[in-house]
């Protein structure tokens, strides 16, 4: 029986970046082709998200996350053909129904997480934990993490939401959309200095609920090791999360070409293992990751792992 949702839909392929921008559509087809060759195929539930026409609280969450200025900036961007916010990040012309399509595929991956008690890994692009409140930036356009952990506060069984980062880039858009509400904690393993250049010790939330650990270029398992049993773990569970959001980005595995760090895709299942010790209500979703290879692998460890295989 099914027990582990994946939600997905090829619409998420139309957001075109162009053949050599390294966040790119064939990182979902390598994860898709992956994810169908497992021999634990049988334990995922794929599932397709809710069309936005069906949801009226996709926009709603995008609006009071970001400036409407921004948003309907984005949306003319995307049908007048499309352009750049920045050097990195490119909107074509279905990138904007595509990008509100991804926060549907969040929300439902909260709603899957709290109806059923078992886990779910949004794969959706864009990414989102770069957009902050008036721009996208570094890929992302909608801050989808911080979108969902606000609608989940929504539902009546939530109290408190943590968002786990483990991107090897500081998700600074999600910091900034949630540091000021107490009721969700944010704590993110990145390296610095990297891209966005956010991120250090001393940034802990307006309520000290923001734990950041800023990694050196090189480090490797063991170092991340330490600081998941040291500082993450005891930072989650003293905040007592009723969901554990993970920005689930792959791109500090050795392999990957954006950044200096040295994990291999085992060691994310190692890190959901340790989550689990937290809760079990647990929401994946994707960020980073362009290597497709360990991309790809990283996503089996961390889905194997939650399964218990």
């Amino acid at each position: 029986m099914a027990d582990f949702a994946v939600i997905y839909s090829p619409a998420f392929l139309a957001h075109d970046t162009g053949s050599f921008h390294p966040e790119n559509a064939g990182r979902l087809t390598a994860i898709v082709a992956a994810l169908e060759k497992v021999s634990w195929v049988d334990h995922l539930d794929w599932r397709e998200p809710t069309p936005v026409a069906q949801r009226a609280d996709v926009d709603t969450l995008i609006a009071q996350l970001h400036n409407p200025r921004y948003v309907r900036a984005l949306r003319e961007i995307a049908h007048t053909g499309g352009g750049h916010i920045d050097g990195d990040t490119v909107v074509s012309e279905e990138s904007y129904a595509v990008a509100q399509l991804a926060v549907s595929a969040w929300l439902d991956g909260v709603d899957y997480v709290l109806e059923t008690g078992q886990s779910a890994f949004v794969l959706a692009r864009p990414p989102g934990h770069h957009a902050v409140r008036d721009r996208g930036m570094g890929f992302c356009l909608f801050s989808n993490a911080a979108i969902a952990a606000h609608y989940a506060l929504n539902q009546s069984t939530i109290n408190r939401v943590a968002i786990l980062d483990w991107d090897v880039h500081h998700g600074n858009g999600t910091q900034a959309l949630v540091e000021g509400n107490a009721a969700i904690a944010y704590c993110s393993l990145h390296q610095l200095p990297a891209y966005p250049g956010t991120g250090h010790s001393s940034e802990t939330g307006f309520h000290q609920n923001v734990l950041n650990l800023p990694m050196p270029p090189g480090s490797a398992s063991d170092t991340y090791q330490m600081q998941f049993e040291q500082k993450v773990i005891p930072f989650l569970k003293a905040f007592n999360p009723d969901l554990l959001i993970i920005s689930a980005g792959y791109d500090a595995n050795a392999a990957d070409p954006l950044a200096n760090i040295n994990l291999n895709p085992e060691d994310y299942g190692t890190f959901t293992q340790q989550c689990l010790s937290v809760t079990d209500q647990i929401l994946f979703g994707l960020e980073g990751g362009y290597d497709y290879d360990a991309l790809s692998q990283s996503v089996l460890a961390t889905i194997s792992a939650r399964l218990g295989l």
